[in-house]
């Protein structure tokens, strides 16, 4: 209604001189303009109908006909209205892992949207594909959302966010969580993205060093540490050779294990028993996959385990350092919205955690016979008992 009225408003005077005139002669040729004339405001001006004046001696006539014209203006403004209303913009959402694995994440993001004004089906539509672990579904995924014309793409993991951007360098995307967007190229720098991307980094600087001095402090006779990391992820190279430097100065061996799927878990596995590893480090991209099989396989070997993410300690795993995933799906909800009014990716800036947490299961260390020693309970934010 209120469209209709400033149409009405605006363009009264012509509307009403063309509108009227046709309706008078109901001829074939009139019908045809009227139909012109109506539809919409940048059609009004095309149609050139003027020096019309009511006759005066039919006033009634006259009248009747300015009230039948009211009614055709306002039943047509009202249709321009409905087809005009805005769209309802479309968020894909891409994910390495099963909808179970990212549950907590999934309700974080959705969250993050409700809590900025979106109802999902309403005012905002979004489309979830997971490739279940099988990173050869990535190319076809991503595919396929760009198919359907997304507004905003969300990923997590390099692996996908660089499957997204190969097929598109235009289509906005936020990475909800990446290891290290700068070193693997994703970005032009931190603080202007560039290109079509930006979003959220879960490493620090010195982040994964910290994490192997507080495992070492942990378990005391640390001395062989399995990293499993995915060669397909960029990200994971460069977090393996920091491993491995801070690794010489705490004379802490850092073996490398490549997990490329979900059937060479079984290997992995053996691999990680044959070399007599003291213990696992698991970056969150493979735990947000195989968290459920590593945690399975840490309890019964007894085999102590550091993450980097908190979700897996509160899983059953020994412990994690880092950052708390779904808080930054939450906050990935912030860009999604800054993107959707207008904001470009390439000018906002990448952000990086601020606070990462040590989080302690008691129950864990229970379970495969270890104590953990008091000044490192003393530092934990959190103890799971």
């Amino acid at each position: 209604m209120r469209y209709s009225l400033i149409l009405f408003q605006t363009q009264s005077r012509r509307w009403i001189t063309g509108v009227v005139s046709l309706a008078r002669d109901l001829s074939g040729k009139r019908l045809e303009l009227l139909k012109e004339v109506v539809p919409g405001i940048s059609h009004v001006d095309q149609v050139r109908i003027a020096n019309w004046q009511q006759p005066v001696g039919n006033r009634k006539q006259g009248k009747l006909v300015g009230i039948a014209v009211f009614a055709l203006l306002f039943a047509v403004c009202s249709s321009v209205q409905a087809q005009q209303a805005r769209r309802v913009p479309k968020v894909g959402i891409l994910l390495p892992g099963s909808r179970s694995t990212y549950a907590t994440r999934i309700e974080a993001f959705v969250s993050g949207l409700r809590d900025l004004g979106y109802t999902d089906g309403k005012t905002i539509t979004t489309e979830w594909r997971f490739t279940e672990g099988k990173s050869e579904r990535l190319a076809e995924f991503a595919a396929d959302l760009i198919r359907l014309k997304m507004d905003v793409i969300v990923t997590s993991t390099t692996p996908v966010a660089q499957a997204v951007l190969r097929l598109s360098r235009t289509i906005p995307v936020v990475m909800a969580a990446s290891a290290d967007p700068l070193g693997t190229g994703l970005v032009a720098s931190l603080a202007q993205p560039g290109g079509n991307i930006t979003g959220l980094s879960m490493l620090g600087p010195e982040s994964d060093g910290r994490a192997l001095e507080l495992f070492q402090e942990t378990v005391s006779k640390l001395t062989r540490v399995a990293f499993l990391w995915d060669p397909k992820n960029e990200g994971m190279a460069s977090r393996l050779k920091t491993l491995e430097a801070v690794g010489q100065m705490l004379r802490v061996q850092i073996l490398s294990v490549e997990v490329s799927g979900s059937t060479e878990l079984d290997k992995v596995f053996e691999t990680i028993i044959t070399n007599r590893s003291d213990g696992l480090f698991v970056p969150a991209g493979l735990a947000s996959v195989y968290r459920k099989h590593i945690v399975e396989f840490t309890l019964k070997k007894r085999l102590p385990a550091i993450f980097d993410d908190t979700e897996s300690a509160e899983t059953g795993g020994l412990m994690s350092y880092g950052v708390y995933p779904p808080a930054m799906f939450y906050r990935a909800a912030t860009y999604v919205d800054k993107i959707l009014k207008g904001a470009r990716p390439a000018d906002l800036p990448v952000e990086q955690p601020t606070k990462f947490e040590l989080v302690i299961n008691l129950k864990t260390a229970k379970q495969i016979g270890l104590t953990i020693p008091p000044n490192v309970l003393a530092r934990a934010d959190r103890v799971i008992k």
